[in-house]
Order: structure tokens, then sequence, then C-alpha cells
């Protein structure tokens, strides 16, 4: 019997491929591609920082390995605003794939400052795209809509293909009192909502939270009341360098108490820079100050906005409590305010920030002086209320958060089949709205940028780090005579991170011993293959130091001729 075909169906090159790249199951290094045909759009490029056990490592961005093999079809990055985990990534994925970039003022602003320090300023095109404005990739159109979040010009994008309109939050909280620009536009995600939407792509980071995330504005009488409680004492803020909002807000309130602002810290300074050049903050006359400057005023007369609320080990708040900044060194009586949360593995990396101020007799604050840059539960059912998606895909998020989102969709009439929680590499393919399956994935994964190099860290790399900051390292030097092949010198046992050498005398002269009947042993079996003299002094000292101490330390042999 002949198989019916179904003459409508569309040839899978014809349909619209949704494929994170990253960004899902984790906090951070978010990038999305959309595909069609011929055209790829990318919506944003992001970096994660490293885990624990990722020693040494500075930073991770994803592997754009499908992007590059498809690079005739990639049309430029969209970015939905200007955070770390969403732009880190820019400067080391471009020098492979250099096409367009498309953002808000803000947002370009920031990335320019990226491209200009790894060199590539004028050699990527960036344009700033106005919110209500749209930009025609390939076949693709895009349309930036304005939201709220922790930063200035943050924006949604519809995403207009031939299989339907793509909703993308982005990072976003319904603020109807922001402190910069207008509140997000919820008439426009009506309005497109009204038009037939095919999917959502919705922000789920607080997908947990109940109820509303409060309002940037709100924090301005938290702040009002930390400087009347400490009228008497030098006040240091550490948030977000990309805060504008918050840093406006600090900057206002210093001004009311008639405090000078010194900022301090890299990022923070390059961007309060670029937002002041943009006019994305105000800052009162001769209220800002060169660090130079600090001396000249009493301490009850100056605030320090600085960066490090993370506990960067190398940010100006950890070297302020560690005593090494060169500038500023905190005094007994010191209020240090952390105005954010600590990210998800932060937590220990802060604490011990606290412990050294408290050390240092400076009074630490640590609560109600944060509000989230997320929508919690009621903001994002009316994103979904307004919006109407046939299909929902949560992203920005942890696991267990993709999770809560989809309840929440579940929960507002979406059909269960029609929810899709993905993996980083997933490819989800739509043929209008009656087709949306997963079928299939593409290669992703992170690359580790340590210092100049990156990607040259691998697993072994890693392991190898691991077994070193563990275990240590014993090197074995073992000199041999060129013309007879006999020990002419060694061998000799340098230790590192495994005993301390000068009160182990007797553990070393025991471990020369062992290794030394190890090369007698090849020696008199006329055994002259370095490879596997090595290997025999390696396999004997290592079975001797588990025998004796139940570690495994790395043994590095080194032989040498004369």
């Amino acid at each position: 019997m002949k198989k019916k075909t179904n003459k409508n169906a569309t040839p899978a090159a014809s349909r619209l491929k949704v494929i994170p790249l990253g960004g899902l199951e984790e906090i951070g290094m978010n990038i999305t591609a959309f595909e069609y045909e011929d055209s790829i759009v990318v919506v944003d490029c992001g970096l994660s920082f490293p885990d624990d056990d990722m020693l040494g490592v500075d930073l991770v961005i994803p592997d754009v390995s499908y992007l590059k093999e498809h690079a005739d079809k990639v049309k430029g990055f969209v970015i939905t605003h200007g955070h770390e985990d969403h732009i880190g990534a820019l400067p080391y994925v471009l020098k492979d794939l250099n096409v367009p970039i498309y953002a808000t003022r803000l947002t370009i602003g920031i990335i320019d400052h990226k491209l200009e320090e790894h060199g590539l300023n004028g050699k990527v095109k960036r344009k700033v795209v106005k919110f209500g404005q749209s930009v025609n990739l390939g076949d693709f159109r895009i349309e930036f809509i304005k939201t709220n979040h922790s930063i200035v010009d943050a924006a949604a994008l519809a995403i207009y293909s031939p299989a339907g309109i793509i909703v993308h939050t982005g990072d976003f909280k319904v603020d109807y009192t922001p402190v910069y620009g207008d509140a997000i536009d919820l008439q426009r995600f009506a309005e497109i909502g009204k038009k037939g939407v095919l999917a959502l792509m919705c922000d789920s980071t607080n997908a947990e939270r109940p109820g509303f995330t409060p309002s940037e504005r709100s924090l301005t009488r938290t702040f009002h009341s930390l400087f009347e409680e400490h009228k008497k004492k030098r006040i240091i803020v550490a948030t977000f360098a990309s805060n504008v909002d918050r840093v406006q807000q600090i900057i206002n309130t210093a001004y009311e108490f008639g405090r000078k602002v010194v900022v301090e810290g890299r990022s923070m300074v390059n961007i309060i820079e670029t937002a002041t050049k943009l006019e994305c903050i105000s800052i009162p006359d001769n209220t800002l100050v060169d660090i130079e400057e600090l001396k000249k005023y009493p301490d009850d007369r100056t605030v320090i906005i600085t960066t490090g609320s993370q506990g960067e080990s190398m940010a100006a708040l950890s070297r302020i409590a560690n005593n090494t900044h060169k500038k500023i060194s905190i005094k007994p009586g010191d209020v240090v305010i952390f105005s954010s949360s600590p990210i998800p593995g932060n937590e220990k990396a802060v604490t011990k920030i606290v412990n050294e101020l408290l050390k240092r007799g400076a009074e630490v604050v640590v609560q109600d002086t944060h509000v989230s840059g997320h929508p919690c539960q009621e903001e994002i059912k009316l994103i979904y209320n307004l919006i109407k998606p046939k299909y929902a895909i949560p992203v920005h998020g942890e696991y267990k958060h993709l999770v809560a989102q989809a309840r929440l969709a579940e929960g507002l009439g979406i059909d269960k089949k029609n929810i899709f929680i993905m993996q980083s590499g997933d490819v989800l393919e739509f043929d209008g709205a009656d087709f949306a399956k997963v079928t299939g994935r593409v290669h992703t994964g992170g690359i580790m940028v340590d210092g100049l190099g990156v990607g040259d860290v691998g697993n072994v790399v890693l392991k190898d780090r691991q077994l070193l900051a563990e275990n240590g390292m014993i090197v074995i030097v073992l000199v041999l005579d060129q013309y007879t092949g006999q020990v002419a010198a060694g061998p000799d046992i340098i230790s590192r991170g495994f005993v301390y050498v000068k009160e182990s005398d007797e553990l070393m002269e025991e471990a020369r011993s062992v290794v030394e009947l190890a090369v007698e042993h090849c020696m008199d079996r006329n055994i002259h293959d370095w490879n596997k003299i090595k290997n025999v002094m390696r396999d004997e000292l290592s079975s001797f130091i588990w025998k004796r101490y139940k570690r495994r330390p790395m043994i590095l042999p080194i032989i040498e001729e004369v």
C-alpha cells in the first residue's frame, strides 16, 4: 500500500529553527540562534564566570562552532542589554565571526569599550536601534521593545519570521516608576499579542518567587534612611558596575546630604562615563570627585561607590577589605552597604569580604538594600496574558527556574505539549503554528579563557590543576651519560605542595632510595629507553607514597643527558 504524504508539509530547510547555544540550565552565557533557510540571527552573546573547580580560569564563553560552520548565513548579533552574561563574549566571538551588532544606545556604548580593549573598535559594524524601530536581517525582521531591568536601555525583541512571530523578553521586570526613562511598553506587547504570537521566550530567573518585583525607585527611601542614620560616618556602597539606575539613586542621596562621590572600580568608571556621555545618568555639578581628592574632604562628607559586591578577588571592595588598595583603607566606623544579592555560587566569597570588613571595624549593611531586575511570577503571568503565545520556551535560568515558569505557563492554559524546556544545543523547529518539535542537537559547550589564552585550557589541563591543588607535585631529576647510558647524577627529588621539605628529610631520603632502586633495576635489565625509565620511576615512587601517605601527587620525571 502506497504511503500517503502531506502535500502541505514544509521542507525541513524552510522551517524556523530556534537553537540555544548557551544560557539554559545555568546563569549566564546567554546566546540563541534563530535560523530560517539562508538566514541566521543571533540574540545576545554572553559569558559566564568559572565554577570553583575551574582553577585559574577567568571566563567561560560559548562554543559557537555551529555559527562558524554556517558563517555565510549569519546576518548579525542582536543584543537585548549590556550585562556581561549577554555581551561579554562578543570580543572573543567577533574575532572569528565578524558580523554587525544591533543594540540600543547604552548597550552599544558599553560594547564599544569592550571592542576597543580588544583592538576591534574600527573593525566591527555597530548600529544603534531605538525602541519601536526594526532591523531587517535576511528573512527576519527584529523589533526592539522598551523594557525595564537593572541596567538602562534594556530591550525585548519581537522576531518576525515567515513561520511566525517569536517574542524574546531578554532580562526584564515590570517597573512602573523607573529611575530613568519610561516604563516597560506593555501596550506594544499587547499589540503584538493581537497579531498572533507563535512562541514566547521569557526570563525565568525569578520564576519561583510569587508576587511582583519591587520598583527600583523603592530603594530611594532605603538609601535616605541609611544616610540619615549614619550622618557622621563615611559611607561605602558596593553594587554592580552596570546598575546605572542604582548608582543614580546613590548619587542623588549623596547630593541631598551634601556629600562628595567617588566612583571606584575600572568597569564602573567606564560604564558611568558612557552613561553620562549618553545622558543616561544625571550627576549634579561638583558632586563627583576624583579619588585623589578624597582626602580633602572629611569622612562624613564623602561616599564611595565601588565594584566588588560579589566578592570578586580583584575588585575594588575586595582590595579595600584586604588592605591592599593603594588609595582607600577601611577605618573603624565606616559603613559599607552591599546593594546587591549574591549570585548563586558567590555566597562564600561575599561572606569572606564581609568578615574582613568587620574585622577592620566597619559596620556592614547587607539587608533591604537591593531589588531584583527580573520578573516574579505575577509579572511573568502578565506578559503571557498580553502575548498569548501558542508555544512557551522558558529561558534564562537554571533547570529549576525553567520548570517553575513551565508550570506557570501551564497554569495559564498553555497546552503542556506546547511548552519546551530546552537544553543548550537543542534544535527546536517550527512549521507555522501546527508543528513544533525538538528535531536534533548541535555542538555546544564552554570555552575557557585564561589570561590571553582562549580555548587552550581544556578538561585535561583542569584535571592536572586540580591534582596539583589537591596533592602537589614531585619532580624527579635524573642525569644519564650520553655514551654509556649509565647514571651520571641523581636521582634528585624536588617537592612542591606535597610536604614541607625542610621538615621531611627522612621521607625525601626514602623517596630518593625508592627511585634509585627503580633506576638500578632498569640498568640491570639494560633498559635505556627514556620513556620506560620515566614510567618505572613514576610508578615505583607513586606506589611508595600511596602506601605511606594515601596521597597521589603529580610525579614528573625529567631525564637529562651529559
